[in-house]
């Protein structure tokens, strides 16, 4: 498996890396639904020993509960064979379990320590500010003063990398003044391409890496969706109030995910590596997150990693998406 210099850092990395959103379990606003912490961290173990070598992660995954399951993964892993961890600020939550965006300084340093203490490690290999805004509007004032509080905590030694997660061109443009920004990591997959025209350009113009998160767009196109296991999500998985899993999104998406699989079964691939190789087919796309909770679902995309979609195929894709975006409404 090849590996990608992110950004302006000195971390080479896989072009995919181990999601630990759904690793957080249910019980919050978005919540995947109870997960068996046993098999998430057999999931992390089996990543590793793949090759794969970081895992992202953030406080408000399970309200703190993420970051725990990676603590008890990583006390396992020998040191040498140590992936790279990322985590992410600036969403907290209160006792209530009610969550709300937070860019205070204060808040963001206590968020910093409190990440340190529940990843129980000393020093956070990338620190990302989640969101730019959250229900309402940060002000640009207010955004400059949480880069420059986190530039400082970097510079007191808890943190090695900064960056952020979905900020479009003109919110990193505000800050990367103050100190470099290492990368960004925005949603991207076949139904989500906003980054492409602005944000992957504004990236590869100023050597800002990129990890595209959802690249599956939450399993959606990973080739094991049904109608039938969507019926059956838990009342606290947050996929059962996304639009794409409802109709009449959800029929054209499933009518694409058989047109990946037929690309698939060409090279003896699924139709979620396809779907992610997709996502890094595009240079300034560093590489992918993608969520696992047990060993098995590491195997039913590692392949990405090394799979090269051909130009033929990609237009073959770009098509179907046309096709989907086509079609009427009802």
């Amino acid at each position: 498996m090849d590996r990608r210099r992110l950004g302006n850092t000195d971390f080479d990395i896989t072009p995919i890396g181990i999601g630990a959103w759904a690793m957080g379990g249910g019980g919050w606003q978005y919540g995947w639904g109870p997960q068996d912490d046993g098999e998430s961290v057999a999931a992390i173990y089996h990543g590793v020993d793949l090759g794969l070598n970081w895992i992202d992660t953030a406080a408000v995954y399970g309200l703190g509960h993420s970051e725990q399951v990676v603590a008890r993964a990583l006390k396992e892993i020998p040191r040498s064979d140590r992936p790279f961890v990322f985590t992410k600020c600036s969403l907290v939550w209160d006792e209530k379990r009610n969550v709300t965006h937070n860019l205070n300084p204060t808040s963001l340093r206590q968020e910093l320590d409190d990440s340190l203490r529940r990843l129980q490690v000393e020093v956070i290999d990338l620190y990302q500010i989640h969101w730019p805004t959250w229900s309402g509007n940060s002000s640009k004032t207010e955004l400059q003063e949480a880069w420059r509080t986190l530039a400082e905590q970097q510079q007191m030694g808890k943190i090695r990398y900064l960056g952020v997660s979905n900020f479009n061109a003109s919110e990193m443009e505000w800050i990367r003044g103050f100190a470099p920004i290492s990368s960004l990591q925005p949603p991207y997959s076949m139904l989500r391409r906003g980054i492409e025209s602005e944000t992957l350009p504004y990236c590869a113009t100023h050597n800002i890496g990129v990890i595209v998160y959802s690249p599956m767009q939450s399993g959606l196109l990973s080739g094991t969706m049904t109608r039938e296991r969507i019926a059956a999500f838990p009342a606290d998985d947050w996929r059962r109030i996304s639009p794409e899993f409802m109709e009449p999104n959800l029929a054209r998406n499933l009518e694409l995910v058989e047109r990946l699989r037929a690309i698939g079964a060409r090279h003896g691939s699924a139709p979620a590596e396809v779907a992610v190789a997709w996502t890094l087919r595009l240079p300034a796309v560093t590489s992918a997150i993608v969520g696992a909770r047990r060993p098995a679902q590491i195997d039913g995309f590692l392949g990405a990693a090394d799979f090269r979609l051909s130009k033929e195929e990609i237009e073959e894709i770009n098509q179907a998406l046309t096709d989907k975006c086509n079609q009427p409404s009802s």
